[in-house]
């Protein structure tokens, strides 16, 4: 793993070597989801590596990345964050594909990095609509959660257990529950609790579904067919206001038997679709 610095928070990464292919192909940078970390796309860098260079990080305050001395977590800061890893970095075009807090970051980026991002894939990410009652519960919910997580959760078998099965559609592998628990609790309360309450809110929520009718890049939503934390009809919701949907959700593909991590649920199917999406022109969709 590598780290560098941006806005003075060491930030991890891992980027994979340039493709050897005749034609030469974009980089991949992958945003993960809230409370979690850079590890959960290696399954998926693995299938894509030969035909892509692969990006994955940490975002500020969470995995392996340090909070710094800036006190702000808004999706716009973060998008920020991507501005400069990718300068540093020497990337100047990408496709961004994000899971849930990460597709809204990615969202963000595209409408600030209009000239270097060629594209969007969302995974489990939508939303657009805002339930007050519903959000005040969540938020409550989450922050109540955020200051009950003692170190020594992510030792403990059961709590590797719960976490494997937690949100997805079938269990995961052992390992991935003891990973989400070990991200679970090492992710810095003001990192945490700003994306919590920032990404939320009802400015925030209604913004979204602007930024993604400002969008001229290709921007596509993939929701698991079984996802109970962003379920598909808000994922179609988010993806209508792109010019893609044409009114009957073009832009939007759903993966059966696939819950809220879809990277790890359906590894061979979120690959092959990649594929796919990434072999479409986009010149005249970014005019």
């Amino acid at each position: 793993m590598s780290s560098v610095i941006i806005q003075g928070a060491k930030h991890s990464y891992s980027l994979t070597s340039p493709a050897q292919s005749k034609h030469k192909a974009p980089t991949i940078a992958f945003l993960h989801g809230w409370m979690l970390s850079k590890a959960y796309w290696q399954p998926l860098i693995a299938q894509l590596q030969p035909d892509f260079q692969c990006l994955a990080y940490d975002l500020r305050g969470f995995g392996l990345s340090e909070i710094g001395d800036r006190d702000e977590y808004s999706l716009i800061s973060y998008a920020r964050d991507l501005e400069e890893l990718l300068d540093r970095l020497e990337i100047s075009q990408v496709w961004l594909v994000g899971h849930s807090l990460g597709g809204a970051i990615a969202l963000w980026a595209a409408n600030l990095l209009s000239d270097r991002v060629l594209g969007v894939v969302c995974l489990n990410a939508g939303g657009g609509i805002y339930i007050k009652e519903e959000f005040e519960k969540f938020r409550t919910a989450g922050k109540i959660l955020l200051r009950l997580r003692p170190q020594w959760l992510k030792n403990l078998p059961l709590v590797h257990a719960q976490f494997a099965k937690d949100s997805v559609y079938s269990t995961l592998d052992r390992g991935w529950g003891r990973q989400r628990a070990i991200d679970f609790v090492s992710a810095k309360y003001p990192s945490a609790r700003g994306t919590l309450l920032g990404s939320t809110s009802e400015v925030e929520v209604h913004k979204l579904p602007q930024i993604v009718s400002k969008l001229r890049q290709p921007v596509y939503f993939v929701a698991g067919a079984n996802d109970k934390i962003m379920e598909p009809k808000y994922v179609s919701h988010l993806a209508s206001f792109h010019h893609s949907f044409n009114g009957y959700g073009e832009n939007v593909f759903e993966l059966p038997n696939c819950g809220h991590m879809a990277m790890l649920e359906q590894t061979n199917l979120l690959h092959s679709l990649l594929l796919d999406l990434l072999a479409k022109p986009v010149a005249s969709s970014c005019l």
